[in-house]
This record gives structure tokens, C-alpha cells and sequence, in this order.
């Protein structure tokens, strides 16, 4: 899947999390299981911290039971 930078302006926007953060993040997703909840919450915490939003345990657990069971929205421009 390949994005434009059209893209990457509107999460940078958002989150004020620049396009080499986000592809580096999305190479450490890559390279893991997806599947494995410590590298989930790893993910979902060095995220919470680049855009200085704090993620509680609950919301944490929700977004988790979402990706392990394949309930993630498959068009990502729902996220933006």
C-alpha cells in the first residue's frame, strides 16, 4: 500500500507526528506480530507519547481485543 504525501500532511497535522516517525513506526509494526499484545502495547504507548495523549489501561485493552480479532476498519482514511 503505498500513500501519498498528501497522507502523511493529514496525520502530521493531527498528531504533529512527522512522515519518518510514522514510517519508522510502521516498520517496527512490520517486522513484529501483529497478533502479539506486547508489541501492541509498546506501539500504543510510544504513540500516546509522540502525540501526548495518554491512553488509559481500559482503552488500551479495547484497541488490543480490536486488532487480535481482526475488527480494525480495513480503509485507513476512516482514521484520519
Amino acid at each position: 500500500m503505498k500513500f501519498s504525501d498528501n497522507f502523511f500532511d493529514k496525520i502530521e497535522k493531527k498528531t504533529n507526528v512527522g512522515k519518518q516517525t510514522i514510517l519508522d513506526l510502521a516498520n517496527k509494526l512490520q517486522q513484529n506480530d501483529l497478533k502479539n499484545e506486547q508489541t501492541l502495547r509498546e506501539v500504543i504507548q510510544e504513540l500516546g507519547a509522540l502525540t501526548g495523549k495518554s491512553v488509559s489501561k481500559d482503552k488500551e485493552d479495547k484497541i488490543i481485543s480490536a486488532v487480535v480479532n481482526d475488527k480494525v476498519p480495513k480503509d485507513i482514511d476512516k482514521f484520519i
